[in-house]
C-alpha cells in the first residue's frame, strides 16, 4: 500500500505513535516530601487547634524546601537532613518530651523499664521511632509484652504486661527467678523474693507450673514447705520446714496430695512430724515417723481408717 504523503512529508502506514515519556519527580523531592508527611501524620492526631497545626504543617513544609535547597536534591543525605531539620522545627514550637508515663511495671520491674528507653528529657517528639523503642522494652526480662504510644504534643506513654513471677529455681548452685513457662527473669534477684516457693534440680522449672497448683491449695502444707526437689527429671520429693519428707509420685500428684490430705486429717501428721511420708504407691502409704507417740498415733489412725 502506497505511503501517505501529508504536508510534504512522507510517513509509512505502519509506523507507531511515539509515547510520551512521564516526567517523575525528582528523587531528592520525593525523599524529602515523604518524610515531612509522616510528621504530619504525626501531628493531626494531637487533637490541637486548627491554626496550630496550620502553623505546625507551614513550619513543616519550609523546613522540607530549605533543606532541599541546601543540597541540591542530592536524594541519598536528603530524607535524614529532611527529618532532622523537620525535628527541630516542631521541638522549637512545644514538640519536645516532657513526660514519660510507664504504666503496669512493678517496683522492682520500672528501673529497668527506664533504663531500656534510654529517653531525655526535650527530645523531639515527633521523630521517635515507636517501634524500636517498644523492642528495646520488650528486651527487658521483666516484661512479657509493651506499647508505645505518642500524645503530643509532650508526652509518652509505654504501657507494659510483665511476666508472672512462679518460683524461685535452683540449680547447680545457682539460683534465679522464673515465670510460669519455666524462663529465667534475669533483671530479678532472687533474695528479694522470699515469699516464692523454691524449686531444685533439674528440670524443675519445666514442671514446676504443672505441679504448684496442687501444692498452692493445701495451706497447711504449704505453710510447712522448704522446696520441691526434681528427682531424676521425672516426679518430686516435698522438703518440710522441720526436714520431713514426702515423696511423690511421677503421675497423679493430686491424688496422691488427696491421701496426705485425709491422713492428715485422721494422725495430725503435720502438726506431729514424720521422718518420710511416701506415697508413690496409690494403694499404700509408708510412713517411717520420728517419735513413739507418732507411730501410735499413726497406726491408730490407719486401724480406723
Amino acid at each position: 500500500m502506497p505511503a501517505v504523503v501529508r504536508g510534504g512529508r512522507r510517513q509509512s502506514s505502519n509506523s507507531a505513535p511515539k509515547k510520551t515519556a512521564k516526567k517523575r519527580p525528582p528523587r531528592g523531592r520525593a525523599a524529602s516530601g515523604g518524610v515531612a508527611a509522616g510528621k504530619l501524620r504525626a501531628v493531626r492526631g494531637a487533637g490541637l487547634p486548627p491554626g496550630v497545626t496550620g502553623a505546625v504543617a507551614l513550619t513543616v513544609l519550609v523546613a522540607g524546601l530549605g533543606v532541599t535547597l541546601f543540597t541540591g536534591g542530592r536524594a541519598e543525605a536528603l530524607g535524614g537532613a529532611v527529618g532532622r531539620a523537620i525535628d527541630g522545627r516542631l521541638a522549637a514550637v512545644g514538640f519536645k518530651l516532657k513526660r514519660v508515663h510507664v504504666q503496669g511495671a512493678s517496683e522492682h520491674a520500672l528501673p529497668h523499664v527506664k533504663a531500656a528507653l534510654g529517653l531525655t528529657r526535650d527530645q523531639p517528639l515527633a521523630g521517635m521511632d515507636l517501634d524500636a523503642l517498644k523492642a528495646r522494652v520488650e528486651a527487658v526480662g521483666w516484661v512479657k509484652d509493651a506499647k508505645v504510644v505518642r500524645l503530643l504534643p509532650d508526652t509518652l506513654v509505654v504501657a507494659v504486661v510483665e511476666r508472672e513471677r512462679l518460683a524461685v529455681w535452683q540449680h547447680q548452685g545457682r539460683a534465679v527467678v522464673i515465670d510460669a513457662d519455666g524462663e529465667p527473669i534475669p533483671e530479678a534477684d532472687p533474695g528479694r523474693f522470699a515469699d516464692l516457693p523454691l524449686v531444685v534440680g533439674a528440670g524443675a522449672n519445666e514442671q514446676a507450673a504443672a505441679v504448684l497448683p496442687f501444692v498452692r491449695s493445701r495451706p497447711r502444707l504449704m505453710g510447712r514447705l522448704e522446696a520441691l526437689i526434681r528427682v531424676d527429671e521425672r516426679r518430686w520429693d516435698l522438703r518440710l520446714k522441720d526436714g520431713s519428707l514426702i515423696q511423690l509420685p511421677a503421675v497423679g500428684e493430686d491424688s496422691a496430695l488427696i491421701q496426705l490430705d485425709q491422713l492428715d486429717q485422721r494422725a495430725r501428721v503435720l502438726e506431729l512430724g514424720f521422718a518420710r511420708i511416701d506415697l508413690r504407691d496409690p494403694e499404700m502409704i509408708a510412713v517411717r515417723p520420728r517419735e513413739t507417740r507418732t507411730v501410735q498415733a499413726v497406726a491408730a489412725a490407719q486401724v480406723e481408717g
